[in-house]
């Protein structure tokens, strides 16, 4: 991982920049007032309603996905963001630009690789992925748990469980061919583990099912949901910008 001074690992590439690029500026109040899916499509920052508030935000982030800019200079765009609108936000400085970087930046890397993993050409030789876990020094037991697993590219494992599932996760999905195969020592797939599900019921009382070991909000593949039909998740965004706006 990247200290605070260097760029984020090997970004940017074209297939991350794009996936983010593609995003509608949302206003919301309250981070899950844009639920699971739609992040593929929309873009947000808890509590920044004005339109041009959120498309500052938006350019900060792309610039730090398309430029590999550093955590350190988002930082110094969100301090100019804030001053010049005057926006007050919930928590610490440091922390909630770490989360907005980090999430924006994770997600679209991840709907970039799966992007380039699901190219034709590509899945004919690399049929194959392996969860890998991000190193972490606290790892969650439901993402160690997976570490190392291979599950065939159109297993029902990777709808919900495609990387990042959580707050902070660093875990990420990478292709194998049968010649990789053999080389870890396996002759085939491993069984996807059976899911269990918790409900979690959001700030506006709904109710959603998240499997057991994902945080709520991250139970979906950033890459196949954007990989969607856009009419459709565009509109759901709109009707959650337009019930955002009315509370």
């Amino acid at each position: 991982m990247p200290t605070e001074t260097q760029k984020y690992g090997a970004l940017p590439f074209d297939e991350a920049i794009a996936f983010f690029r593609d995003k509608l500026s949302i206003g919301t109040m309250a981070w899950d007032d844009i639920w699971s899916v739609q992040h593929s499509r929309a873009f947000m920052i808890a509590g920044a309603m004005e339109a041009d508030l959120v498309n500052d935000f938006k350019a900060a982030v792309d610039a730090a996905i398309a430029d590999g800019e550093s955590l350190n200079s988002f930082r110094e765009r969100f301090d100019d963001i804030v001053a010049r609108y005057g926006w007050t936000y919930k928590g610490g400085r440091n922390w909630r630009t770490k989360v907005i970087y980090d999430t924006n930046m994770r997600t679209a890397y991840s709907a970039g690789r799966y992007r380039q993993m699901t190219d034709p050409d590509v899945l004919t030789l690399r049929p194959y992925w392996q969860y890998r876990h991000g190193g972490s020094s606290d790892p969650r037991p439901s993402h160690l748990d997976l570490d190392g697993k291979v599950f065939a590219h159109d297993d029902p494992i990777w709808n919900t469980h495609f990387p990042p599932n959580g707050w902070g996760c660093k875990c990420f999905v990478v292709s194998l061919s049968e010649r990789d195969l053999a080389k870890r020592g396996k002759t085939g797939t491993d069984t996807a583990p059976e899911l269990t599900y918790y409900d979690y019921t959001d700030q506006k009382g709904r109710t959603h099912r998240v499997p057991e070991g994902i945080d709520p909000g991250f139970e979906y593949n950033p890459g196949k949901a954007a990989a969607r039909t856009d009419t459709i998740l565009r509109d759901n965004l709109t009707n959650a910008d337009a019930t955002a706006r009315k509370t």
